[in-house]
Protein backbone atom coordinates (compact mmCIF):
# COMPACT_ATOMS: atom_id res chain seq x y z
CA UNK A 1 0.00 0.00 0.00
CA UNK A 2 2.88 2.49 0.67
CA UNK A 3 4.06 2.05 -2.56
CA UNK A 4 0.60 3.05 -4.35
CA UNK A 5 0.63 6.26 -2.04
CA UNK A 6 4.62 7.10 -2.91
CA UNK A 7 4.15 6.40 -6.76
CA UNK A 8 1.04 8.65 -6.17
CA UNK A 9 2.67 11.46 -4.74
CA UNK A 10 5.41 11.02 -7.64
CA UNK A 11 3.49 11.69 -10.40
CA UNK A 12 1.66 14.82 -8.57
CA UNK A 13 2.12 18.24 -10.56
CA UNK A 14 4.07 20.77 -8.76
CA UNK A 15 2.46 23.89 -8.22
CA UNK A 16 3.72 27.52 -7.66
CA UNK A 17 2.01 27.26 -4.31
CA UNK A 18 -0.98 29.86 -3.00
CA UNK A 19 -1.39 33.03 -5.08
CA UNK A 20 1.37 35.68 -3.43
CA UNK A 21 1.21 39.60 -3.00
CA UNK A 22 3.23 41.60 -4.33
CA UNK A 23 3.99 45.11 -3.70
CA UNK A 24 5.87 47.88 -5.89
CA UNK A 25 5.95 51.29 -5.82
CA UNK A 26 2.61 52.33 -8.04
CA UNK A 27 0.68 48.94 -7.62
CA UNK A 28 -0.31 45.77 -5.45
CA UNK A 29 -1.08 42.72 -6.69
CA UNK A 30 -2.78 40.55 -4.27
CA UNK A 31 -5.43 37.60 -4.58
CA UNK A 32 -8.53 38.42 -5.30
CA UNK A 33 -11.63 38.77 -2.99
CA UNK A 34 -15.58 38.57 -3.60
CA UNK A 35 -15.33 42.05 -2.77
CA UNK A 36 -13.48 42.93 -5.68
CA UNK A 37 -17.09 41.86 -7.68
CA UNK A 38 -18.16 45.47 -8.56
CA UNK A 39 -15.11 46.83 -9.88
CA UNK A 40 -14.46 43.59 -12.18
CA UNK A 41 -18.20 43.78 -13.51
CA UNK A 42 -17.60 47.06 -14.48
CA UNK A 43 -14.15 46.91 -16.21
CA UNK A 44 -15.49 43.87 -18.04
CA UNK A 45 -18.79 45.15 -18.93
CA UNK A 46 -16.67 47.39 -21.57
CA UNK A 47 -16.73 46.49 -24.70
CA UNK A 48 -13.19 47.92 -24.96
CA UNK A 49 -11.73 45.36 -22.62
CA UNK A 50 -14.06 42.84 -23.45
CA UNK A 51 -13.58 42.13 -27.18
CA UNK A 52 -9.86 41.67 -26.35
CA UNK A 53 -10.78 38.44 -24.52
CA UNK A 54 -12.13 35.07 -25.46
CA UNK A 55 -14.10 33.76 -22.79
CA UNK A 56 -15.71 37.17 -21.38
CA UNK A 57 -19.41 37.38 -22.30
CA UNK A 58 -21.19 40.94 -23.43
CA UNK A 59 -23.17 41.85 -21.55
CA UNK A 60 -21.11 41.19 -18.45
CA UNK A 61 -22.51 42.14 -14.88
CA UNK A 62 -22.60 41.57 -11.15
CA UNK A 63 -23.48 37.74 -11.49
CA UNK A 64 -20.76 37.21 -13.68
CA UNK A 65 -18.14 38.62 -11.50
CA UNK A 66 -19.17 36.99 -8.93
CA UNK A 67 -19.09 33.41 -10.82
CA UNK A 68 -15.84 34.21 -11.75
CA UNK A 69 -14.81 34.81 -8.27
CA UNK A 70 -16.10 31.89 -7.07
CA UNK A 71 -14.19 30.12 -8.83
CA UNK A 72 -10.97 31.76 -8.62
CA UNK A 73 -10.80 32.24 -4.85
CA UNK A 74 -11.62 28.55 -4.27
CA UNK A 75 -8.01 27.36 -4.51
CA UNK A 76 -9.53 24.38 -5.93
CA UNK A 77 -7.01 25.19 -8.90
CA UNK A 78 -3.24 25.83 -8.57
CA UNK A 79 -4.08 28.96 -10.82
CA UNK A 80 -2.55 32.32 -10.18
CA UNK A 81 -5.69 35.16 -10.09
CA UNK A 82 -4.00 38.49 -8.94
CA UNK A 83 -5.76 41.47 -8.53
CA UNK A 84 -3.91 44.40 -9.77
CA UNK A 85 -4.51 47.76 -7.68
CA UNK A 86 -3.86 51.18 -6.62
CA UNK A 87 -4.57 52.38 -3.60
CA UNK A 88 -6.78 49.25 -3.24
CA UNK A 89 -9.10 50.10 -6.22
CA UNK A 90 -9.41 46.81 -8.44
CA UNK A 91 -8.07 48.07 -12.02
CA UNK A 92 -7.04 44.65 -13.90
CA UNK A 93 -6.30 40.75 -13.36
CA UNK A 94 -3.14 38.87 -14.41
CA UNK A 95 -3.92 35.29 -14.61
CA UNK A 96 -1.50 32.16 -14.84
CA UNK A 97 -3.71 29.03 -15.50
CA UNK A 98 -2.42 25.32 -15.79
CA UNK A 99 -4.92 24.15 -18.50
CA UNK A 100 -4.49 20.85 -20.77
CA UNK A 101 -0.76 20.71 -18.28
CA UNK A 102 0.73 24.20 -19.36
CA UNK A 103 0.47 27.31 -17.60
CA UNK A 104 -1.22 30.41 -19.63
CA UNK A 105 -0.33 33.91 -19.15
CA UNK A 106 -3.91 36.39 -19.33
CA UNK A 107 -4.51 39.61 -18.09
CA UNK A 108 -6.64 42.51 -18.85
CA UNK A 109 -6.94 46.18 -17.26
CA UNK A 110 -9.46 48.46 -16.85
CA UNK A 111 -9.68 50.76 -20.20
CA UNK A 112 -9.25 54.12 -18.22
CA UNK A 113 -5.70 52.70 -16.82
CA UNK A 114 -4.14 52.03 -20.84
CA UNK A 115 -1.45 53.85 -22.00
CA UNK A 116 0.24 53.94 -18.46
CA UNK A 117 2.80 51.00 -17.90
CA UNK A 118 1.14 49.24 -15.49
CA UNK A 119 -0.01 46.22 -17.07
CA UNK A 120 3.15 46.11 -18.30
CA UNK A 121 4.74 46.33 -14.73
CA UNK A 122 2.04 43.61 -13.16
CA UNK A 123 2.58 40.93 -15.87
CA UNK A 124 6.69 41.86 -15.35
CA UNK A 125 6.07 41.56 -11.63
CA UNK A 126 3.69 37.96 -11.85
CA UNK A 127 6.28 36.40 -14.13
CA UNK A 128 9.49 37.48 -12.09
CA UNK A 129 7.70 35.49 -9.20
CA UNK A 130 6.53 32.93 -11.05
CA UNK A 131 9.61 31.87 -12.05
CA UNK A 132 11.24 32.03 -8.92
CA UNK A 133 8.43 29.01 -7.72
CA UNK A 134 8.71 27.18 -11.36
CA UNK A 135 11.74 27.81 -13.22
CA UNK A 136 11.55 25.12 -15.23
CA UNK A 137 8.05 25.59 -16.94
CA UNK A 138 7.24 27.34 -20.10
CA UNK A 139 4.52 29.33 -20.07
CA UNK A 140 1.65 29.97 -22.94
CA UNK A 141 0.46 33.92 -24.03
CA UNK A 142 -1.13 35.20 -27.05
CA UNK A 143 -3.03 38.08 -27.78
CA UNK A 144 -5.71 38.88 -31.05
CA UNK A 145 -3.74 40.09 -34.18
CA UNK A 146 -5.55 43.45 -34.00
CA UNK A 147 -4.35 43.92 -30.17
CA UNK A 148 -1.53 45.81 -30.86
CA UNK A 149 -0.35 46.79 -27.50
CA UNK A 150 -0.82 43.24 -26.26
CA UNK A 151 1.10 42.17 -28.31
CA UNK A 152 4.22 44.71 -27.52
CA UNK A 153 3.96 43.81 -24.06
CA UNK A 154 4.42 39.92 -24.72
CA UNK A 155 7.18 40.51 -26.98
CA UNK A 156 9.15 43.32 -24.10
CA UNK A 157 8.74 40.43 -21.32
CA UNK A 158 10.87 37.58 -23.63
CA UNK A 159 7.73 36.04 -25.41
CA UNK A 160 8.57 34.50 -29.17
CA UNK A 161 5.45 33.96 -31.58
CA UNK A 162 5.01 30.35 -32.14
CA UNK A 163 2.18 30.29 -34.71
CA UNK A 164 -1.33 31.78 -35.68
CA UNK A 165 -4.63 29.86 -34.68
CA UNK A 166 -8.28 31.07 -34.83
CA UNK A 167 -10.17 31.13 -31.71
CA UNK A 168 -13.92 31.90 -30.82
CA UNK A 169 -14.19 34.92 -29.05
CA UNK A 170 -17.23 35.08 -26.95
CA UNK A 171 -17.33 38.69 -26.91
CA UNK A 172 -17.15 39.62 -30.54
CA UNK A 173 -19.48 36.18 -31.16
CA UNK A 174 -16.67 35.21 -33.78
CA UNK A 175 -13.53 33.57 -34.96
CA UNK A 176 -10.83 35.98 -34.58
CA UNK A 177 -6.91 35.63 -35.22
CA UNK A 178 -4.89 34.62 -31.94
CA UNK A 179 -1.06 34.96 -32.30
CA UNK A 180 0.36 32.25 -29.94
CA UNK A 181 3.72 32.74 -28.10
CA UNK A 182 5.76 31.30 -25.63
CA UNK A 183 8.03 31.85 -22.54
CA UNK A 184 10.61 30.27 -20.83
CA UNK A 185 12.43 31.44 -18.14
CA UNK A 186 16.02 31.84 -19.88
CA UNK A 187 14.09 34.32 -22.79
CA UNK A 188 12.27 36.39 -19.80
CA UNK A 189 16.24 36.41 -18.44
CA UNK A 190 17.51 36.95 -21.60
CA UNK A 191 16.00 40.10 -23.14
CA UNK A 192 18.04 43.18 -23.79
Amino acid sequence: MSALVAERQATRPVTPGPCPMIEATRLVLRPHRMADAPAIAASLGDFAVARMLTRVPVPYDGEDARDWLNMATSGLKPDWHLAVTLDDVHVGVVSLELRHGLWHLGYWLNRFYWGKGLMGEAVELTLERFFRRMPQVEIAGGAFADNAASLRLLSRRGFRTTGMTQVYSVARNGMVPLVDMRLTQSDFNGRS
